[in-house]
């Protein structure tokens, strides 16, 4: 996962050195020697994260960091504090700045660049929330903006899994003062029980255990539907540093390693928790503001007009941060042959389990509309075009390759598709990438359909699964 980082520090030989592995790793690096610096970037062009040293003249990184945190325009940037500070109440206080992590020098970069990657891919989501939200504003959908400080983070329902009595107590007892209610389950196979049936604000995973693999537990609970969006607090030995790297890359949020400190539990709750609630408002916020202006009656996806605003919104966010964006759009082959044999009521059907199919394998951040009858298209940020013909090949594989079972038809149908691509350029124009997927999808539709070309690259064919009627254009 590519992403721009910010490293702010004002002794030279440090940056050199982490601006190195930074890049080794293929992160884009900006570098800022004092925090003024740092904030005239991050107000000229907001990075992914923010790499900030504490000790700095002038302005100090606690400074810097509640001015990012101040701002609501820079407020969910994250900031991860690199520090030779190594005493808990400078952790505290930099948590209480605003911070997302504060890690004490020397840094293993595993770890490092394991943080560095949770973050980004949370701030991926936040970032796709805010621009929906940018969007329905547009259309003056929505009567009130969320803010990430509208929060205080107290009152929320815990649920922590420990199998260690004295610790959980601690833990018990440390939230209480912040008006948490915690709830406290000593197996995996039970959290994973309750965390279905009760709504949770956090659930805590020790990853100390004698009974079970708690790592697959976090991952049990990124992949239920239940718990997909509660943040996960990884409770960690100092030493388990490997098993704390695989549990960010597995979708954990945040960690605390242990002895805990009780005021450093108490912020990392609290960031975590109002994380949550943010996101949860932005998409309340959301949800409330789309009306069947906005959306497809039949298929329940985007339509046209919506996904036109939204395009737009993504070309220049990728002229901004020259991050990748490339479209997907793709029509049923034979679509009227459908409607004509065995009528209209299984025609809308078949666009309704195509709509969910190919729902069903996207990233939630990506964005499906119906572009118009037969036609659907796809928006995929921060993906190169290469990686969208992959990822257009599989889907049509995947809508392909198993027949459609609709009420109302004696037999389950094969259905297939035929798929454009076009990776944006600084120069395009939404209606540029348009016409050039467009271009690409007709140029599958009259080589044979049941096929994917990307728009101005060598077609890539693969023969026919069904044989195909001449498409309705």
């Amino acid at each position: 996962m590519s992403a721009r980082v910010l490293v702010v520090d004002d002794i030279p030989a440090n940056v050199r050195l982490l601006e190195a592995k930074l890049t080794a790793e293929y992160f884009d690096v900006v570098t800022a020697a004092s925090g003024k610096a740092a904030l005239d970037i991050i107000s000229a062009s907001p990075p992914d994260i923010i790499l900030l040293d504490v000790m700095m003249p002038q302005m100090d990184g606690f400074e810097v960091c509640a001015r990012i945190k101040g701002d609501p325009r820079t407020a969910h940037l994250p900031v991860v504090m690199v520090t030779a500070l190594s005493d808990s109440s400078d952790r505290v206080r930099g948590l209480e700045a605003g911070a997302d992590d504060f890690l004490t020098k020397p840094v293993n970069d595993l770890a490092l660049f394991a943080r560095v990657r949770s973050l980004v891919r949370l701030k991926m989501i936040m970032d796709e929330w805010r621009l929906r939200e940018e969007t329905c504003g547009q259309f003056e959908l929505l009567s009130t903006t969320a803010a990430l400080d509208a929060d205080d983070g107290r009152n929320a329902r815990i649920l922590i899994v420990e199998q260690n009595a004295t610790v959980a107590d601690k833990i018990v007892e440390t939230l209480a003062t912040a008006g948490h209610r915690t709830t406290v389950i000593e197996s995996g196979g039970e959290a994973l029980d309750r965390s279905r049936q009760e709504q949770f604000d956090l659930i805590g995973v020790s990853l100390t255990s004698d009974s079970d693999d708690r790592l697959r537990l976090c991952s049990q609970l990124r992949s239920q539907d239940e718990t997909r969006q509660v943040p996960i607090l990884l409770i960690v030995d100092d030493w388990d540093t490997n098993r704390l790297i695989k549990g960010l890359d597995i979708g954990a949020n945040d960690y605390l390693v242990k002895p805990i400190d009780r005021n450093e539990l108490i912020a990392r709750v609290r960031t975590q928790v109002r994380r949550r609630r943010y996101q949860d408002r932005l998409r309340a916020n959301y949800e409330r503001s789309l009306s069947l202006a906005l959306t497809d009656s039949l298929t329940g996806l985007y339509n046209r007009r919506y996904m036109t605003r939204h395009l737009e919104g993504l070309v220049q966010r990728m002229r901004e941060s020259g991050k990748p964006l490339s479209i997907m759009l793709f029509d049923i082959d034979g679509f009227k042959s459908i409607n004509d044999t065995y009528g209209h009521a299984v025609g809308d059907e078949i666009l309704r389990h195509i709509a969910q199919r190919v729902a069903g394998n996207m990233r939630n951040f990506d964005m499906v509309a119906r572009f118009g009858g037969e036609e659907f298209v796809v928006l995929m940020p921060d993906t190169p075009g290469d990686v969208a013909f992959s990822v257009a090949e599989r889907l049509r594989e995947r809508i392909g390759g198993e027949p459609f079972a609709v009420a109302g038809c004696p037999h389950p149908l094969d259905v297939t598709v035929s798929i454009g691509i076009a990776a944006a350029s600084r120069l395009d124009a939404p209606d540029d990438l348009l016409k050039r997927a467009d271009a690409a999808m007709y140029q599958a539709k009259t080589g044979g359909r049941n096929r994917t070309v990307a728009g101005d690259a060598p077609t890539r064919d693969r023969p026919p699964m069904a044989e195909a009627t001449q498409p309705a254009r």
